[in-house]
Formats: C-alpha cells, structure tokens, sequence
C-alpha cells in the first residue's frame, strides 16, 4: 500500500469510528430533532445557493470535454438546488421509519413478539457525478437514524463540499452530531477502497454510478453492497396503445433526462401497429436530435434507421440513442427484456389492462409501469421525498430506496416469567 492509500485509509478509519459514535446518538434521535435539522438545511442551501453554484461552475470549468450527458448530471441550476432544499423538506414531512412496530404475535405461551424497525448504522455511499446526491442520501440517512460516508466524484467535489455544508449546518442547528452526516475530503481511489474493506466500521455501502463504479464495488467490497445494475429500461408499446398516449410517454420516457437511469434505451413496439406508429414515434424522436439502433423488422419499415447488434440492445445508452425492435406481443416483449434487460424498470402503454397485468406480472424487473414515462422510477416520484438509489438486486430492497428501505429491524420479546422448558 502506497502513502497515498495509508492516508486514505487513515482519513477513512477516522471518519467511519466518529461516524459509528454518531449513529449510535442519531438512532435514538427524537423526531423533532431530525426534522428540525432538515429544515434548517434546507434553509442553508437556499441561503447558500450562490455559493454552491460558484463551486458547480468551477467543477465544470476543470472538466471541460464532458460529454452532453454527463454534463447535464453535474450541473447544478437554482431550480435544482430549490429542489434539493424542497426535497429536504419533503423528507421531514414524513413519518419517522425508526421504532415502528412492523408486526406483533403472542404464542401460545403468552410470549408477546415484536418487530421494531431500526437504522442499520453508517451507510457507505459512494456515487459519481450527480452532485444533489449528497443531499438526497444525507436527508434519508438522517431521517432514517443512519450516520453516513458520502464519497462523490472527483469531477463535483466542490459542488459535494458546498452542500454538505449546508447539510452540516442542519445538524448543528438541531444539536445533532455533525459526524452523522461526513464528506470524503480526498479524490484518491484509495478511499473508496478503504471504504469497501471496512467491515466493522461500515454496515452497507451503496454505489450509485455508471457500470464501471458498480463493478468495482461488487466485486471488492468486504461490506455488504445495496446495488443496482444498469438502468436498461424498456417501453413496450402494445398494439392496443393510444398512439397520442404513446407518443408523449415515449418522448419524456426516452429524452426527458438522458442521462438518468430510469430513461427508456429500448422501444418495443407491436407488430400490428408498427406499420403506421413506428414512423411517427422515430420522427418525434429524430426531431429532439436522437439517434436510433434498430433490428430488422423496425428497418424493414424505417429504412433509413441504423442497424442494431445484439450488443446495442444490451446497452445503456445514457444518451440520445434509442434501440427499436419489433416484437409480436407480450409474451415476445417479455422474452426480448428477460434476455437484455437489467430488471431495473419496464413500462406498457396499452388501454388492454389484461395485456398489461400479463405484462406486468410477467416482469422480473424491480419496476413495472402502465401507461406512464419509465422516468417516474424515482424516489421523490414515489412520495419518499427522495432516493438514495434505485436496487435492482434480489434482497433487502428493490426499486428507489427511501427511508424504510434504509431500516432493517430487531425483535422485542415481552414475558411474563415464562421460562422454556
């Protein structure tokens, strides 16, 4: 290990052992104080918003070359710094996770057995170039009783160090430690590593980023890990489809946001109606500058598409591209997402609610949608006020993740003198 890394795993023990300490005072925080610590956050950040603009224009101007997509996820704007201090807000508005009873039984010998949510202790988050990521894990982590280790992406570290002081703010207004909420002051690799082998000091780690980011984390962390593959999501327009209602969903679906990971990347669209939609779709699309990877059946009715290969459908463009195929059916848009998808999320435009509930219950995928943009995969969206990340694994939690995803849970167990025999 080099100098660099010592220190960083230095920097790295530091930071989780204050951490755990926090958590501990965090977890038996009364509500008042966590809300009232939001929203003094919130009221910093609006405070504070030409400073962290200042900070997001000079993590820009040390980034040039970045691509259109990548771009727009740095970039911070006054409406989306109120909507981080909105999402603040939102957070405190809602029940607090901790201490609630999930479930309660009595055997029959009197035993009564409860099932209390808890906090799970000091989360890991280690994300890349969203900057407002940091407010969004630190409010729920907060919220939900946990203490946690923001490490962002070296391109927004001024952006990540603007907010946080915000953050830091909340929790010193509410007498709150403010270890629970901390900020990687380094851009060395080391830390993240340090921060995947520290069993012990850290409970969960949660990697929100490309491909790349989560491969690394998957396949070093020593923590367990709350991931989510690719957002390889796909629209499947069925032949029962309101083609007004298609159009719109597919053109927020696709180029709302490219770069977020609930965009659409593949169409699916039905045989029947392909002949007279598919051109309409492609020239909503093509007008707002995408570009198109399309199988043999989509190009047998738009020959001027591009050809797709097997690999363009098992990518996340993250981009303007859009994958097309045609496909002849539910059964058959299921089998195309069953072999390309990454069961993040899937939506059905169709007014048939038995296509859509075969759809819908066909799906292995975290999300499915009927009749709305798979853009709504999203935390606020689903009135959590805001997300940590989208899983898309198999355990624990599935789909954005908020504040009782970010609790697991003890047992109470009330007698009266039994003893076993």
């Amino acid at each position: 290990m080099n100098a660099l890394a010592d220190e960083a795993a230095r920097q790295l023990e530091a930071a989780a052992r204050a951490a755990r300490t926090a958590a501990a005072d965090l977890a038996r925080a009364p509500r008042p104080a966590k809300d009232l610590a939001l929203g003094e956050a919130a009221r910093a950040i609006r405070e504070t918003a030409p400073a962290i603009l200042a900070a997001n224009e000079a993590d820009l101007a040390a980034a040039p070359g970045l691509s259109a997509a990548f771009k727009d996820r740095l970039t911070l704007t006054p409406a989306r710094i109120e909507a981080m201090a909105r999402g603040l807000e939102e957070v405190a508005e809602l029940p607090d996770p901790v201490g609630r009873t999930l479930s309660e039984w009595t055997r029959p010998n009197g035993l009564v057995i409860r099932r209390i949510a808890q906090p799970i202790g000091v989360i890991g988050m280690v994300f890349e170039s969203r900057p407002n990521v940091a407010a969004d894990a630190a409010a729920l982590c907060l919220k939900s009783g946990n203490a946690v280790i923001l490490r962002g992406g070296r391109e927004g570290l001024r952006s990540v160090a603007a907010i946080h002081a915000a953050m830091a703010a909340g929790l010193r207004a509410a007498g709150l430690p403010e270890a629970a909420v901390q900020v990687a002051q380094t851009a060395d690799r080391g830390f993240v590593g340090a921060m995947l082998r520290a069993a012990g000091l850290i409970d969960l780690i949660i990697p929100r980023g490309g491909k790349g980011l989560v491969t690394r984390v998957m396949e070093e962390a020593r923590v367990p890990v709350l991931a989510h593959a690719e957002g390889l999501c796909h629209t499947y327009i069925h032949a029962a489809a309101d083609p007004a209602m298609a159009r719109s969903i597919l053109l927020n679906a696709k180029l709302r946001r490219t770069g977020v990971c609930g965009a659409t990347e593949t169409l699916l669209i039905d045989a029947a109606i392909a002949p007279g939609l598919l051109p309409v779709l492609v020239a909503d699309l093509r007008e707002r500058g995408c570009d198109f990877r399309a199988d043999a059946k989509a190009r047998a009715i738009c020959p001027e598409l591009s050809a797709a290969t097997e690999a363009d459908f098992a990518t996340e463009w993250l981009d303007s591209v859009l994958s097309v195929a045609v496909v002849d059916g539910v059964a058959s848009a299921l089998a195309h997402i069953r072999r390309f998808g990454s069961e993040h999320t899937e939506a059905i435009v169709t007014e048939d609610a038995e296509a859509a509930t075969e759809f819908l219950n066909g799906l292995a995928s975290a999300v499915g949608i009927w009749n709305a943009s798979t853009q709504f995969c999203d935390g606020g969206e689903f009135g959590f006020g805001a997300e940590i990340g989208i899983a898309t694994g198999r355990l624990h939690a599935r789909g954005p993740v908020g504040l009782e995803q970010l609790c697991t849970y003890r047992y109470h167990v009330i007698g009266s003198g039994q003893v076993r025999p």
